[in-house]
């Protein structure tokens, strides 16, 4: 075994006797502290597992030394995190942060493969100086044309309204820039002219395959038991279907109903989907797709949401934290035409999950 090896277990074994030792008479269960972290029991359990134990975040060491430095943190139910301590909390804090912060660093010296992956706190930070292409859905032309200052020729012409997802690029794309300082994010159209180099990147896939062929190729070379239903037509609504076996067992679909004679969105299928990248397994493949464009926004938006993502991420990592692959499909609600983030934690907003 290495140090690093043994430097991981170390923080895995001092994470759990905190749980169960940090306070007399306090037996605090998985469930409690994932309640007052606000993550799943699944991943404090792999965060204290004796063998290969995943390497918790920066940042939930910290939340573990803000919990144990004060016996406020259990004075009532449900436990929680105290947000402010008095000087001696703080420096009982602060020297727990230390110890637990040493332990991590001497795991990741020459080991970090006992991180489940480089993704840990954040699905959305990749290691640095590593390529990222975001491929986008195109409109299709006779929509295209609509649109003033879509003709190349046009002296007010626009690149960025030929894609069909520019709030869910928009939201996107800033997010994944400020994750990834150090590396290079690239925007390209999902009509198949993603430079080969582009392929083996970090690739996220927006939109669905009716617009998006790149999502529509890589689809093929992945084994995942969910299929978007095309749209022939703009009035058909499609659906996701789950099969087993050859056999589609359960379709998932939008809902609309229709106010004076138009039909109005008001919920929509978010499909989130990780796995390595199948042109290059040392990347990723990160795709987010719904029916409409409200269900792409809804699946961005479940991981950049400042009131969501954190827990959406634990949800996702714990499951990553056995597996390469995971996907998710959730209900995704429109109010005035507004999307709600969706709650993965939630069974009611949770339609499908699979992992591999």
């Amino acid at each position: 075994m290495t140090s690093a090896e043994q430097a991981a277990q170390q923080l895995a074994h001092r994470l759990r006797s905190l749980r169960k030792q940090g306070w007399p008479g306090k037996r605090i269960t998985q469930e409690q502290l994932s309640q007052a972290f606000e993550v799943s029991v699944p991943l404090i359990s792999s965060w204290e597992r004796s063998n290969d134990p995943v390497l918790p975040p920066p940042h939930r060491l910290e939340g573990y030394a803000t919990f144990f430095a004060t016996a406020r943190s259990v004075e009532r139910r449900p436990y929680r995190l105290i947000a402010g301590l008095t000087e001696d909390e703080q420096a009982a804090r602060d020297s727990l942060l230390a110890e637990l912060t040493e332990l991590r660093d001497r795991a990741l010296g020459d080991a970090p493969a006992n991180e489940a992956s480089p993704f840990t706190d954040n699905l959305w930070r990749f290691p640095p100086d590593e390529n990222i292409t975001i491929v986008c859905s195109e409109l299709p032309e006779r929509l295209l044309r609509q649109f003033p200052g879509s003709d190349p020729e046009d002296p007010d012409y626009v690149e960025l309204y030929r894609y069909s997802d520019l709030d869910s690029l928009f939201e996107l794309h800033g997010h994944i820039r400020a994750m990834n300082p150090s590396s290079n994010v690239y925007v390209r159209p999902g009509s198949g002219t993603v430079q080969p180099d582009e392929y083996t990147s970090h690739l996220v896939l927006l939109g669905g395959v009716d617009w998006n062929r790149v999502m529509a190729q890589v689809l093929h070379r992945i084994k995942l038991p969910i299929k978007q239903q095309e749209r022939p037509e703009d009035e058909d609504t499609g659906g996701f279907e789950v099969v087993k076996n050859g056999l589609v067992v359960e379709t998932f679909q939008p809902r609309l109903r229709r106010v004076d004679n138009r039909l109005v969105l008001e919920e929509d299928v978010a499909h989130f989907y990780r796995s390595p990248n199948p042109f290059n397994q040392k990347r990723t493949v990160t795709m987010c797709n719904g029916l409409y464009s409200r269900g792409v926004l809804g699946a961005v938006r479940a991981l950049t949401d400042t009131r969501f993502r954190d827990r959406n991420n634990a949800y996702v990592q714990s499951r990553l934290a056995e597996q390469e692959t995971v996907s998710i499909l959730s209900r995704v609600q429109v109010l005035q035409g507004s999307v709600l983030t969706p709650d993965w934690t939630d069974p009611d907003q949770l339609l499908h999950e699979w992992a591999e």
